[in-house]
């Protein structure tokens, strides 16, 4: 009975009697192994069994939901929410948040390394591409009320997950961290006092090994415990020619441990720690093809490499062939310690959470995609942590005003050291200038040039550093009008602040000065490498204050429909740049001008209905519009000395689009569900954004051209069209044990074609593709599941990126969708 300590069990048919003084109405708290959780409210005594129907874990995922900082029964909740849950996770394979956007098609997910991992709602939350740490992720990424300030936790091998619940929209109101995009809340299962464990492995094709145990039980009558590890492996995907080895591996140990402290059913306190050590040999990109810029003949990618007696190994990406000279690493640490706190006080329950969290990036690549020496380092170490604390207060205040109020807090501190450095072919690659030079008569361009190790060695050496404070006051509220019409107002009061500290330094290479040569070509010299990579150091500092809104009405007149429009504004903090900023055109300074980078401001609105049109069936659609201005997008910029490309801002962006989800229940044996998005993202208003990488060396009467006009254009990383699609035939196999079911489950994911470049390019595009999961076998909620799965099962060549090299000679390279992957999983679990 909820709010008391009157508990039961029921037996094997479960069947169970419970004995309360209390009246009516009341609450019983339902739960079983293997089933959704959930309250049914008591409004009479009667002489007849009460007859209580709990859904299972893998039926119907959207049940229960806690988006609102309460439990509630999804199709109540006036908000767009998908929900992953955690039986359809355990049964997929190899799972991590990677594979949201095959199930959910409006989430957008692109890693082309840990570091470099953008999760956008709606194709906007994050610039696509390659990712700056002075910007902060628009879609709020949340692991038990815990907020990640960095992407890289999307590829962590997640532990005993309960359930992933994705909110569509701005929700700034109702979470720590402003989400000006959306929101992914991942729920883990509990500490329990009833002892239970889970054992499991894995084997598939490439060499891949995975082990998950998770152990919880009490350890007295008020703490309980619960510890999860996990550990995958597997071989590369990519093959080295040079090195004889296959690249793109998977080397992950995770752990959890967690402890719950309860006294009573009014207060709980949950600590928990986890650490995950990743050293994968990846993550390798494959080159895709050559472009033809607008830069001189000498300078095309084709000439360049035909004067160094090299050809690419393959021109078919799909081969899986390199032959890069650069190793590939991705160390990638990530850990934190959190304490949850709640307290049932009057009619609702305050909730405190703070939070440790760090994360350390160590990475090796080879920026130039090829054999040669042009790039013989770049890399781009990081060290995150920060700590937060939310405080909140939710609950049912009234009879008809119920809501949620918090205050939230995170400081932060990035320090990145990175290093970028020149090898033997980088002079040629860099030449940007041929024939006799003016200055020095009788030593040509091209000599100069050639100067024996004029840039071997020569690279710049960077310092960074970026302190942030972010603090906010929230509330929302759900106040039922009148019968069946609810008004949710709701406030958000938000502060932050950056600062910043750049230093790069250039050196290495022929030392100049003290070279054998004239003061003319010394002069030269030193002007070519200072054209190649250039110190540069700024200091920066953002501060700012906002306020926004959002206002939802809801009209509910039963329990079989939910209609709502929503209108709400949502702000982007600030951005810093700290990898390089591009230079002024026609000199070397930095354009100090892009340092700091506007907040993003959005007015959004958006129309939908929740339809429960039988007890086995779910419909839902709505409509959204959002209108950003000054948009942060990515820049990839063809000087070298830029590490990691820059953001800006776009005057003007709109997004726009429909979206469909439904399940079906058709009896005891047969599920089906089914999600479809349309989504219109264009640029409005975008004057100043970067060339595409074949327009790069545009000149106009005899001027270097550096930005373009590209207003009216989509915005890349977005399909016009994404669905999903899957179904699942389930049935009791007695002849194993009482509760085991055989499964057999296949789900489609589908995108339509989309741009991979900031500006629209004719090359850098991506055809539509998709891809079909299946898996099958034998499930137990207790006792021994076996199952087979597949992903990518007929075997789909696609992209998942295309990327310039690192000074826009004319190849891209792709960040490939792993091809076919197959295995089979073994559990016991009591």
């Amino acid at each position: 009975m909820r709010n008391t300590k009157i508990a039961t069990s029921a037996n094997e048919s479960g069947e169970f009697g419970i004995e309360t003084k209390q009246q009516p109405p009341f609450y019983l708290q339902v739960s079983s192994v293997g089933f959704k959780p959930q309250d049914f409210q008591i409004f009479k005594f009667q002489d007849q069994p009460l007859d209580l129907v709990l859904v299972e874990s893998a039926l119907l995922d959207q049940i229960v939901v806690t988006s609102r900082r309460r439990i509630e029964v999804n199709q109540d909740v006036p908000i767009p929410i998908s929900v992953i849950g955690g039986a359809q996770i355990d049964q997929a394979g190899a799972f991590n948040v990677n594979r949201v956007k095959e199930l959910i098609p409006s989430v957008q997910l692109y890693t082309s390394n840990p570091r470099n991992t953008g999760i956008n709602i709606r194709g906007i939350g994050s610039p696509f591409g390659l990712t700056n740490d002075g910007l902060d992720p628009g879609v709020g990424f949340y692991l038990d009320g815990v907020y990640y300030a960095r992407p890289a936790a999307a590829t962590l091998d997640f532990l005993d997950l309960e359930r992933i619940e994705v909110l569509r929209g701005p929700q700034g109101t109702l979470f720590g961290k402003n989400t000006s995009a959306g929101a992914i809340s991942i729920t883990t299962r509990k500490a329990s006092f009833t002892p239970e464990a889970t054992f499991e492995t894995s084997f598939g094709n490439y060499g891949y090994i995975q082990a998950k145990a998770s152990v919880s039980g009490p350890l007295s009558k008020t703490l309980a415990a619960r510890v999860s590890f996990s550990g995958t492996q597997r071989n590369g995907l990519v093959d080295n020619i040079r090195t004889g080895r296959a690249t793109n591996d998977l080397n992950n140990l995770g752990g959890r441990a967690q402890f719950l402290y309860k006294t009573s059913d009014r207060v709980a306190l949950t600590l928990a720690g986890d650490i995950t050590d990743q050293k994968p040999d990846g993550y390798a990109q494959v080159v895709a093809g050559v472009v033809p810029t607008k830069r001189a003949a000498y300078r095309q990618f084709n000439a360049i490499t035909a004067d160094l007696n090299y050809t690419l190994p393959s021109l078919n990406a799909f081969e899986r062939v390199i032959d890069h000279d650069t190793p590939w690493r991705s160390g990638n640490q990530l850990g934190g310690v959190s304490l949850n706190a709640d307290f049932k006080i009057g009619p609702g329950t305050l909730t405190s959470t703070t939070a440790y969290r760090y994360w350390n990036w160590d990475p090796s690549n080879d920026r130039d995609f090829t054999g040669l020496p042009v790039l013989a380092k770049s890399q781009n170490p990081a060290k995150h942590k920060n700590w937060s604390q939310e405080v909140r207060y939710a609950g049912q205040f009234f009879e008809k005003l119920s809501g949620v109020i918090g205050l939230f807090y995170i400081d932060q501190e990035v320090k990145i050291t990175g290093t970028e450095e020149s090898g033997s072919a980088q002079a040629r690659f860099a030449k940007s200038s041929t024939g006799n030079n003016a200055n020095t008569p009788g030593v040509t361009n091209d000599q100069l040039w050639a100067t024996p190790g004029l840039l071997e060695g020569y690279g710049i050496y960077t310092n960074a550093s970026i302190q942030s404070q972010s603090a906010a006051a929230f509330a929302s509220v759900d106040w039922e009008v009148f019968k069946s019409f609810h008004l949710l107002p709701g406030v958000r009061i938000n502060y932050d602040n950056k600062d910043v500290f750049y230093d790069r330094v250039a050196r290495g290479g022929l030392d100049v000065a003290n070279s054998n040569n004239s003061a003319a070509v010394k002069a030269e010299l030193q002007k070519i490498k200072n054209g190649v990579y250039s110190s540069q150091q700024y200091v920066a500092d953002a501060d700012e204050k906002n306020f926004t809104y959002s206002v939802t009405a809801a009209y509910r007149p039963g329990k079989r429909i939910n209609a709502f429009a929503n209108y709400s504004t949502s702000y982007k903090p600030v951005g810093v740049n700290v990898a390089g900023l591009p230079s002024v055109v026609g000199g070397t300074a930095p354009d100090l001008s892009l340092a700091v980078i506007k907040g993003e401001k959005t007015k959004h609105y958006e129309i939908g209905v929740k339809t429960t049109p039988s007890d086995n069936l779910i419909l839902n659609i709505n409509f959204h519009n959002s209108d950003i201005k000054d948009y942060q997008t990515n820049v990839q910029s063809p000087e070298l000395g830029v590490n990691r490309g820059y953001i800006a801002n776009a005057d003007k962006v709109n997004v726009k689009g429909l979206e469909f989800d439904g399940n079906f229940r058709a009896n005891q044996n047969f599920t089906f569900n089914a999600a479809a998005a349309y989504t219109d993202a264009k640029y409005v208003k975008f004057t100043n954004a970067p060339l595409p990488l074949e327009e790069t060396g545009l000149t106009i009467n005899g001027q270097q051209v550096a930005f373009k006009d590209i207003s009216g254009s989509k915005l890349p990383g977005i399909s016009k069209w994404a669905g999903s699609f899957g179904g699942e035939f389930s049935t009791i196999a007695k002849f194993i044990n009482n509760d085991t079911k055989f499964f057999f489950a296949v789900d489609e994911y589908f995108r339509s074609s989309f741009s991979s470049s900031p500006s629209p390019s004719a090359y850098l595009n991506i055809d539509g593709y998709s891809i079909t999961n299946a898996r099958t076998g034998f499930r137990a909620a207790h006792s021994v599941s076996a199952f087979i799965w597949s992903r990518n099962l007929f075997n789909k060549n696609y992209f998942e990126q295309l990327l310039p090299a690192g000074g826009n000679a004319g190849q891209y390279a792709a960040v490939l969708g792993d091809q076919r992957t197959f295995g089979i999983t073994l559990r016991y679990s009591f």
